[in-house]
């Protein structure tokens, strides 16, 4: 590009993210940087709207903002209200841990980039997939050579990445695969107990998490240590179903 590349920078875990952090430092490498990040962690919110209550930016410090508000109206509040022309890139992350298979429906760091797509800006979503302590420095790397290669060849009509990255040194994460959506579901991720009022309530989350292992997907990719780079379209007709209803129904 000519010009300096115009970047915006958000996430789902909140503004005070390390993830979200590094992010920012390794995005300011490649251009004139700019955060709207949620107020505090949004994570599983899909790509919701807030729409029964008013929306307040705050500036932190130059060049980052943020908004009590869901990570897509993040990305809508900071393109229209915010930024002071349309970006170049959108970059979302870096999530602390795995956005694969069927997780990206509900996490609000790929709906971020789903939003920014819309917007027709190349956009990234971005994960650290290991467990535990995560490298961020590293993972913030490897998201800013990714994006530079997003900068320089652009991406398809309609298409986001959706990057998972691995634990790992940065010497052993030079390889990367290009993947397929898999599934990753959860056994068990509803917690039943009670209040100590004897009341029952119910709390989502944990479970055991059980794969495709299918080859060719983003959590077989991970698994084997790889990066794994997903393109993921707006596009969500199955058009071989579509076949099927035209050939196959009468009304």
């Amino acid at each position: 590009m000519s010009t300096t590349p115009y970047i915006l920078v958000t996430n789902d875990d909140g503004v005070h993210s390390p993830g979200l952090t590094a992010l920012y430092e390794a995005m300011k490498s490649l251009g004139h940087t700019v955060v709207v990040a949620p107020a505090r962690d949004n994570s599983a919110v899909s790509h919701s709207l807030t729409m029964d209550r008013p929306l307040r930016v705050h500036k932190v410090r130059d060049n980052v903002y943020t908004l009590d508000g869901t990570p897509t109206d993040c990305v809508t509040i900071g393109m229209n209200k915010v930024l002071s022309k349309k970006p170049d890139l959108l970059v979302s992350g870096i999530n602390p841990g795995p956005n694969l298979g069927d997780d990206i429906s509900y996490s609000g760091t790929v709906s971020a980039a789903i939003e920014g797509t819309m917007y027709s800006i190349p956009s990234l979503a971005v994960s650290a997939a290991g467990e535990g302590d995560h490298d961020f420095d590293t993972t913030a790397n490897i998201a800013s050579r990714l994006a530079q290669m997003v900068l320089h060849h652009g991406l398809p009509e309609n298409t986001l990445l959706n990057i998972n990255i691995p634990s790992g040194k940065l010497a052993d994460l030079n390889q990367l695969r290009f993947t397929r959506q898999g599934r990753r579901l959860y056994k068990d991720g509803i917690q039943e107990t009670f209040d100590p009022w004897g009341r029952k309530y119910f709390w989502i989350g944990g479970g055991t998490v059980h794969w495709s292992g299918e080859e060719g997907t983003d959590e077989q990719a991970v698994r084997d240590g790889f990066i794994s780079v997903t393109p993921i379209q707006l596009d969500l007709t199955n058009h071989a179903g579509l076949e099927y209803l035209k050939n196959n129904w009468q009304w």
